[in-house]
């Protein structure tokens, strides 16, 4: 992967933090996308990277940070594609009490702020580059049988039908996609009582999206590299 070039988009804090980390332990030019301010950490990282890192502010939810952001790639700059970004408001609120504003805010972000960043960065993707979009395991309609993150794994739902549309619309252009499933990691927003350190996760989610360099088409496939039912 030395040399290879790979967007993260959302990158502040958590998984995405980890994401740009490891592709830099792995040699890889990384490019990582904020909301607002760079975190002190993130700033430390790039201050360690000889180069390597480019910080960059996008808001996925804002068409023209999206914009901007195509602007400054050229086209077949990207080696691997990797939207991260999303948010969790409430999550163990029901659809009667969860405030209204919260699940639309849920639905912007995770679904139609992910999927725009597909829409208009897809062909800053190298024709052999990989395109990966965090997904959860809490959004496979036939495995889901919890009931837990009512709205946060309704919107991974839809951001993986969303991804199966956009996936039938580019089947014949030879990239390799996939959905990934981090599994329940201990981060701000999986909490405490996670199952799986990021150290657990990342590396092995990073390993999965690499070996599907080369395959085309749609995958469902969590950091052990297991399909997992739609």
């Amino acid at each position: 992967m030395a040399d290879h070039t790979a967007l993260i988009v959302g990158a502040s804090r958590g998984l995405g933090f980890a994401l740009a980390a490891e592709y830099l332990r792995r040699g890889c030019r990384v490019i990582a996308t904020v909301r607002a301010e760079p975190p002190a950490a993130l700033r430390q990282l790039e201050a360690g990277s000889a180069g390597r890192l480019t910080i960059a502010r996008a808001d996925i939810t804002e068409r023209k940070d999206l914009t901007a952001l195509h602007d400054q790639l050229q086209d077949g700059a990207l080696d691997t594609l990797f939207v991260n970004a999303g948010i969790a408001l409430d999550p163990h609120k029901t659809a009667a009490e969860i405030a209204p504003d919260d699940f639309l805010s849920t639905m912007r972000t995770n679904v139609l702020g992910a999927m725009q960043t597909v829409e208009m960065l897809y062909d800053r993707l190298a024709p052999e580059g990989v395109l990966a979009v965090m997904t959860s395991g809490l959004g496979s309609v036939s495995e889901n049988v919890s009931g837990a993150w009512n709205s946060y794994a309704a919107s991974k739902a839809a951001l993986n039908m969303m991804m199966r549309g956009f996936a039938a619309r580019h089947a014949d252009d030879g990239r390799a996609k996939v959905v990934v499933a981090p599994g329940w990691v201990r981060t701000e927003m999986g909490g405490e009582a996670a199952s799986l350190g990021i150290d657990e996760s990342i590396p092995r989610v990073v390993d999965v999206v690499s070996a599907q360099r080369g395959k085309p088409g749609l995958q469902y496939l969590n950091y052990e590299g297991r399909t997992v039912g739609w």
